[in-house]
């Protein structure tokens, strides 16, 4: 009967670890969730900086609980649309995208890992993208605030 209590007792405790876990990546996520849109873009590839022009162009990332998509819309030029989505993992502050959908087939399938900061209304997301099939190996950094939660 001893041995029952003891186990009985060891597995509360061990669930409750595993429910604390689950509850802290839970609060984690739901800061992500939301709708935001890119207020600075740059990207560094070799020895050049890019910043990306959002004069003209909106680009809105659309985070639920497990699922990204983002558009981009160059209102300046009739071609300037592109768009994407897919899944994401977060760990701490690590988030990962896999690109499941979009018109460029050889990012398709790709895992792009980043570093994440929220800071009030503001998603910052910086890491390396590389993707060797498509010669692409730049570091990014991009500014979002919450337009939407």
């Amino acid at each position: 009967m001893k041995k029952i209590t003891i186990l009985s007792i060891l597995t509360l405790m061990f669930g409750s670890c595993d429910a604390e876990k689950t509850n802290s990546s839970s609060k984690d996520v739901s800061e992500l969730i939301g709708t935001w849109k890119m207020i600075y873009g740059e990207i560094r590839e070799n020895d050049s900086l890019e910043i990306k022009d959002l004069t003209t162009a909106d680009f809105v990332k659309i985070i639920n609980k497990n699922h990204f998509a983002f558009f981009n819309q160059d209102h300046s030029d009739i071609n300037g649309f592109y768009a994407g989505g897919g899944t994401y993992t977060l760990k701490g502050n690590t988030y990962i995208e896999t690109l499941n959908y979009t018109s460029v087939e050889v990012i398709r399938g790709h895992s792009f890992p980043f570093t994440i900061e929220i800071k009030g209304d503001t998603l910052i997301q910086f890491g390396l993208e590389e993707v060797k099939e498509a010669n692409i190996k730049r570091n990014i950094i991009e500014k979002y605030i919450r337009i939407v939660e």
